[in-house]
C-alpha cells in the first residue's frame, strides 16, 4: 500500500494519571501503528499533570489503521509499569481533509466528533481550521484499563513530496 502522507500528534500533556510507584511516576507515553513506533520523553517524578509538548509523527498507508496510545512509568530496575491506554480515531479528521475546502475564517470548527464507543475520547472533539487548507483536531482522550487518567493530544495532517495525499 502506498503512502498517503503522515500524521503529526503532539503529545501535550497529561491529567491525573495512575501513580504506580509509592511516591510518584516517571511517564511516558508510546504510539504505535502498524510496524511504526513513536516514544516521548519520560517527566521525572510527575504522574498529576505532566507536560511534554513532544512532536511523534506516524506515516499512514491506510487510514482504518488504529492508532494506538499507551502511557508507561520508567522504572529503573523492574519491567515499566503501564498506566493506561487509548486508540486514537483518525477517520473523522480525515473525512474533513477529503472535504475539499476552500479558504475558511481562522479557527471554525470544521466538524465536532462526540464521544462514543468506538473513539476514547472524554469530551467533544473538534477539527479546526488553521488557515491555508490546514486544520487541526485537539483531543482529550480518556485512558482505558486504569480508574483514572486523561491525555491531551492534537492531530495535524502533513503532506509529503511524493505521496498521494487526501486532497484533490
Amino acid at each position: 500500500m502506498s503512502q498517503l502522507g503522515a500524521i503529526k500528534i503532539t503529545v501535550k500533556k497529561g491529567v491525573d494519571l495512575k501513580v504506580c510507584d509509592s511516591l510518584s511516576s516517571d511517564p511516558y507515553v508510546v504510539i504505535t501503528s502498524g510496524s511504526q513506533k513513536q516514544k516521548t520523553r519520560v517527566i521525572k517524578n510527575n504522574a498529576d499533570d505532566p507536560v511534554w509538548n513532544d512532536v511523534l509523527t506516524l506515516s499512514v498507508t491506510d487510514p482504518n489503521q488504529p492508532i494506538n496510545l499507551a502511557i508507561f512509568d520508567k522504572d529503573t530496575f523492574t519491567e515499566d509499569d503501564k498506566m493506561g491506554d487509548a486508540t486514537i480515531d483518525i477517520k473523522p479528521y480525515i473525512e474533513c481533509l477529503q472535504m475539499g475546502l476552500g479558504e475558511l475564517p481562522i479557527g471554525t470548527a470544521v466538524k465536532k466528533i462526540q464521544p462514543n464507543d468506538h473513539n476514547c475520547l472524554a469530551d467533544e472533539s473538534q477539527v479546526i481550521w488553521t488557515g491555508r487548507g490546514r486544520m487541526v483536531q485537539d483531543m482529550v482522550l480518556k485512558l482505558r484499563n486504569v480508574d483514572t487518567g486523561k491525555l491531551q493530544i492534537q492531530l495535524e495532517w502533513l503532506d509529503l513530496p511524493g505521496c498521494k495525499g487526501f486532497r484533490s
